[in-house]
């Protein structure tokens, strides 16, 4: 009775982070992937509520630096298509860490490359280059902090102090490979490396125009409203308070029922997701 429902969200899902137009299909685990199958990175980057809540409140912590907003800002299409973005992310991260090894390096490549050419001035008169290595930690920083948080509340809220510090040592050889230094190797040398950062970081104009521009992104439907608001208001809850403080957000006095719909969503997809898996292991062991 319920295989038709657990097929539209396993669909509907698809149909978000892979852009069929492009040709893109969900990443395929590989045996060959940078990192084993039992990981902790695999583990985490594995949940989609999570992920989707975690994904938005790191872009929304990475570009309190003027440099980060700058090279998206000046070179991007994030203006007209914030879906279009945020798929990228996604699937840069689903390749890097579920992908068959020489996909993953290619990936981290295409992003070098990418990152060399993305340079330019910001309002202050100063100059920003993508490429930075400073800038680069702290992309990578604020990011796997954001995605490991989200982890924690939606997925496993009793997650060992070991388990999170294994997951910043994973995460951080991506960083490494994308150029990025100082990594952090464990929870406690990144939230050391944010705390150094934060006097860097401010909300000007642009940042938060930017802000309006994540918060308010239009969904593909108007179905996926509902759902879209919902992981807004998580995203913003999960931000640190100072990081809220800064883009003139403040304490949501919702927070309460905003985690328990989120938790209640993050638990139906993975129920729906863990039948898949369960039908694809099937099929492979019948073939």
């Amino acid at each position: 009775m319920l295989a038709p429902f657990r097929r539209a969200l396993v669909r509907q899902v698809r149909a978000t982070f892979n852009d069929h137009s492009k040709g893109e299909r969900p990443i395929q685990r590989s045996d060959n992937a940078l990192f084993p199958r039992e990981s902790v990175i695999a583990r985490v980057h594995g949940d989609v509520t999570s992920m989707m809540a975690g994904g938005i409140a790191a872009l929304l912590l990475q570009m309190l630096h003027p440099g980060a907003l700058g090279g998206v800002w000046d070179h991007s299409d994030v203006h007209d298509d914030m879906l279009g973005r945020l798929r990228r992310t996604a699937r840069f991260i689903a390749v890097t860490t579920y992908g068959d090894r020489e996909l993953a390096e290619a990936a981290i490549a295409k992003v070098r490359s990418i990152h060399q050419q993305v340079h330019g001035m910001l309002p202050d008169g100063s100059s920003y280059r993508a490429d930075d290595p400073h800038l680069l930690a702290w992309v990578h920083v604020a990011g796997a902090l954001m995605f490991l948080d989200g982890w924690r509340r939606y997925g496993e809220p009793r997650m060992s102090p070991a388990d999170q510090d294994s997951y910043f040592a994973d995460g951080g050889e991506i960083a490494r490979m994308l150029g990025a230094d100082p990594v952090p190797r464990n929870r406690a040398d990144a939230e050391r490396l944010v705390h150094d950062f934060r006097p860097e970081l401010r909300a000007d104009d642009r940042a938060r125009r930017f802000r309006d521009l994540v918060l308010n992104a239009r969904p593909p439907t108007l179905k996926e409203m509902p759902i879209q608001k919902l992981l807004m208001s998580a995203a913003v809850d999960l931000l640190p308070p100072w990081a809220r403080e800064l883009h003139g957000l403040g304490t949501n006095p919702a927070a309460a029922p905003v985690r328990a719909a989120t938790f209640g969503l993050a638990s139906t997809l993975r129920w729906a997701f863990a039948h898949e898996a369960y039908r694809s292991a099937q099929s492979r062991g019948n073939r």
